[in-house]
């Protein structure tokens, strides 16, 4: 480790609150599908920023409309008209399901998920959800109310609530736990904290369906699989289902921080005036990123390349012949890797032996969210180290 290294790690981990688990790699430098480190080590991106960097680090595009935008105003509150801000909401709103034409603005997935339970309590009068087992929506209090992890919520109860958690998968057990006093139910087209485990139509039907005929909402996370991560622009147009609601996030905005819980006119009619609020979502800063990387994804058939690369990734994961192997499931590009046996000893061999970053999903999983814009060559080096590291051990 050289003296530089040494600094950037040792002042990270003096300063920083603890919460975290660290990589000993400090990246200074992204392009593309790749990140560098501080040495000029390469390295191919599986994280891509939790399943942000869809259009791909330091694209030029999102680049360049942050530098203008940032040399005009960067800051407006959204009680001020601001013209990117009316560009942005036009766009994303062409870019929904039909029917999803009001959008509350914020800063992340946690945002987008606490205002979606907001909204919901207003639109019904009610404050039960329900939310998936293995389901995973935030940290904050709101949010991790819908969490299904024990460890993730004990420390903060009593949460908001109450809220009944049902099997993923099992529409029996989702019509029974839905009732008269249900506000809304949430569910990740995609699990991807829970273990890459797409739903079928069947069951998201079977939810909305539920949901409606006891006159609760029938919400879709699409923070992970929306903007083309599952070789489609929204995971839900897998599925044939369109909801009252989505919450949105991660890639929409190329990398600036950003969220919108997109939702029915009569939803937002519900909200009383100054119900809800943010000091920064909208701002014009994170207006033009977004603008930009919803052009760009439009303009180069992102979910296209999602599709095909998925298809590689996944098919070249499954010719693995390894016993340690028990599934490798996914859409588009996002993969999961389910192992017999823990997962991290593996992913710390793709980084240190391989220059590969990925993702842990639960214990077993192995989790690959890589930028949407990476080349098959480089989905081709992932399958060979995973079969290496597999070997190895």
């Amino acid at each position: 480790m050289t003296a530089t290294q040494s600094r950037w790690l040792e002042q990270e981990l003096r300063y920083d609150s603890g919460v975290y688990t660290k990589h000993t790699h400090v990246i200074v430098r992204g392009e593309g599908a790749h990140v560098w480190d501080e040495e000029g080590r390469e390295y191919i991106d599986c994280i891509g920023g939790y399943g942000v960097a869809n259009v791909g680090h330091a694209n030029p595009e999102v680049v360049s409309a942050i530098a203008e935008q940032a040399s005009r105003l960067m800051v407006l509150p959204q009680s001020v008209p601001n013209d990117r801000r009316s560009e942005f909401l036009t766009e994303l709103a062409a870019t929904l399901p039909s029917g999803l034409d009001r959008i509350f603005l914020c800063n992340s997935g946690a945002e987008a998920v606490e205002a979606a339970m907001k909204f919901s309590m207003t639109a019904t009068g009610r404050h039960r959800f329900v939310a998936m087992k293995r389901g995973f929506s935030g940290r904050t209090l709101g949010a991790v109310s819908l969490t299904w992890d024990p460890a993730y919520r004990e420390p903060f109860m009593p949460l908001i609530g109450p809220v009944e958690f049902v099997p993923f998968g099992d529409s029996e057990a989702l019509r029974a736990a839905i009732d008269d006093q249900t506000a809304a139910v949430l569910i990740e087209p995609v699990q991807g904290e829970g273990g890459v485990r797409p739903a079928t139509a069947e069951f998201l039907q079977a939810a909305r369906e539920a949901a409606h005929a006891h006159g609760a909402l029938f919400l879709l996370d699409e923070i992970q699989t929306g903007f083309c991560r599952t070789g489609k622009m929204f995971a839900q147009e897998h599925f044939g289902v369109v909801p009252d609601g989505m919450t949105l996030a991660k890639a929409m905005a190329g990398g600036v921080p950003i969220g919108a819980f997109a939702m029915r006119e009569e939803i937002a009619k519900k909200m009383p005036k100054g119900g809800h609020g943010t000091t920064f979502g909208g701002n014009p800063l994170a207006m033009a990123a977004g603008l930009a990387a919803l052009r760009f994804m439009k303009n180069h058939r992102l979910w296209e390349s999602a599709a095909a690369q998925g298809e590689r990734l996944i098919s070249g994961l499954r010719s693995i012949s390894n016993s340690k192997i028990r599934e490798v499931r996914g859409l588009g590009l996002m993969v999961g890797v389910e192992l017999k046996e823990k997962a991290a000893p593996y992913l710390e061999a793709l980084e240190r032996d391989h220059q590969i970053l990925a993702l842990q999903a639960t214990p077993l999983v192995m989790r690959f969210l890589p930028p949407l814009v990476i080349s098959p060559e480089d989905v081709d080096r992932v399958v060979a180290a995973v079969a290496a590291v597999l070997a190895d051990r």
